[in-house]
């Protein structure tokens, strides 16, 4: 591939990266939010904001902002997730500084290929978290409901088994209200035996009751039951963002004057 191909690419990748990260939950985000997040003029991030709407992984508006269509999620996601295990990586194995680890994960991770990254994760335990920002690291894309099922194939020496088609979106990141389906759970043994013991297993319908201020438990309600979970093992719950599993978001939309990925008021401003 001709190095200012590559360079395209890199481009894009971090442009829908930065707008997954600035965007709260799918709204719109500004031209000059992204222009702030780059350090470069506004009429720079316009012109990519086009190209990623013409190669169909944005939908852009000059006035209404932008937000990443399923397509653009999911590149999103893939290149975050790189990313994230990489901080991991520079961090836990070669024990460099949290604070020079997202430096050098930008410049590693549009060269790790998909394999890599596999491998990556079960190197380092299937990690929860970035280790800078504590931020969750997105599930991977193969089709396994849990680790253990990748650990196993893995072992057998089976690789070929496809990519999940779904986006996932952990149940950290949805709203009190929200009514999903668990898709994975993501995790070593000990993980998975605490959240089945509390009867959130794959393919398990769930409700969001509340989620406490200031990173505190989710409650959960589960097989007519409220469980509260912290965090740290909520942030390894994942739920299908493209199916019909999730209700509730679409809701919440509608009553902000969401309609057909445009807000009828001013999206502008991002938390």
């Amino acid at each position: 591939m001709p190095k200012s191909e590559v360079a395209s690419s890199k481009s894009m990748q971090d442009y829908l990266r930065a707008i997954a990260a600035l965007s709260n939950n799918g709204d719109p985000v500004s031209t000059t939010e992204i222009s702030r997040y780059f350090k470069i003029a506004p009429a720079s991030v316009t012109e990519m904001l086009k190209k990623l709407s013409e190669n169909g992984y944005v939908n852009y508006s000059s006035y209404h902002g932008s937000t990443l269509n399923a397509k653009g999620l999911k590149e999103a996601q893939k290149i975050t997730r790189k990313h994230r295990l990489l901080e991991r990586f520079l961090s836990d194995v070669l024990h460099i500084g949290k604070d020079q680890v997202h430096t050098q994960a930008c410049e590693m991770e549009h060269s790790l290929s998909d394999e890599a990254e596999e491998s990556l994760c079960r190197f380092l335990n299937h990690p929860g978290k970035c280790p800078d920002d504590d931020k969750i690291i997105p599930a991977c894309d193969l089709p396994f409901s849990t680790c253990e099922e990748c650990i196993a194939l893995h072992k057998q020496g089976l690789e070929e088994v496809g990519k999940r088609q779904q986006n996932l979106k952990s149940i950290c990141n949805l709203k009190s209200g929200v009514h999903a389906k668990i898709s994975f759970i993501r995790g070593e043994h000990r993980i998975l035996q605490r959240l089945l013991d509390m009867g959130l297993t794959p393919g398990t319908p769930i409700k969001i009751e509340r989620v406490a201020p200031l990173k505190g438990p989710i409650e959960v309600c589960v097989r007519g039951s409220k469980v509260a979970l912290g965090q740290d093992i909520a942030a390894n719950v994942f739920v299908d963002l493209d199916g019909n599993n999730i209700q509730g978001e679409n809701h919440f939309r509608r009553r902000r004057g969401w309609r057909g990925g445009h807000a009828r008021n001013d999206p502008t401003s991002v938390t």
